[in-house]
């Protein structure tokens, strides 16, 4: 029986707003790439993920998620999503569609 997809979607998340790349990639294929909508890979690979994610937590040190809505039809969860860089800034809504391999996030793929 795999595991609670959204549980894991929703897992990532608290992983990134405590800013712990380790544990967000933990939970990701070596393979896995963040992208956007169809298009370019933003992040590729576990080890590019954890890259990409450090620099940006090293520029926003209170960045934040929150997730809005989630849903799940088959292996896909996407998540609704509003993002702030800092208190200060203007939020900016995001869906995240987070694709699995088994029990893993393969890619994640970002409509903004």
């Amino acid at each position: 029986m795999s595991a609670d997809r959204i549980a894991i979607a929703h897992e990532m998340i608290a992983h990134y707003n405590a800013q712990d790349a380790d544990a967000y990639v933990a939970l990701m294929t070596d393979g896995a790439c963040e992208a956007g909508y169809r298009g370019a890979v933003l992040r590729e690979g576990r080890e590019g993920v954890r890259a990409g994610l450090k620099a940006m937590f090293a520029e926003f040190p209170q960045n934040r998620a929150d997730i809005l809505s989630s849903y799940k039809l088959g292996d896909t969860v996407v998540l609704h999503e509003k993002v702030a860089r800092s208190p200060e800034s203007e939020p900016f809504e995001v869906m995240s569609i987070y694709s699995f391999a088994d029990d893993l996030v393969d890619r994640v793929e970002f409509i903004r």
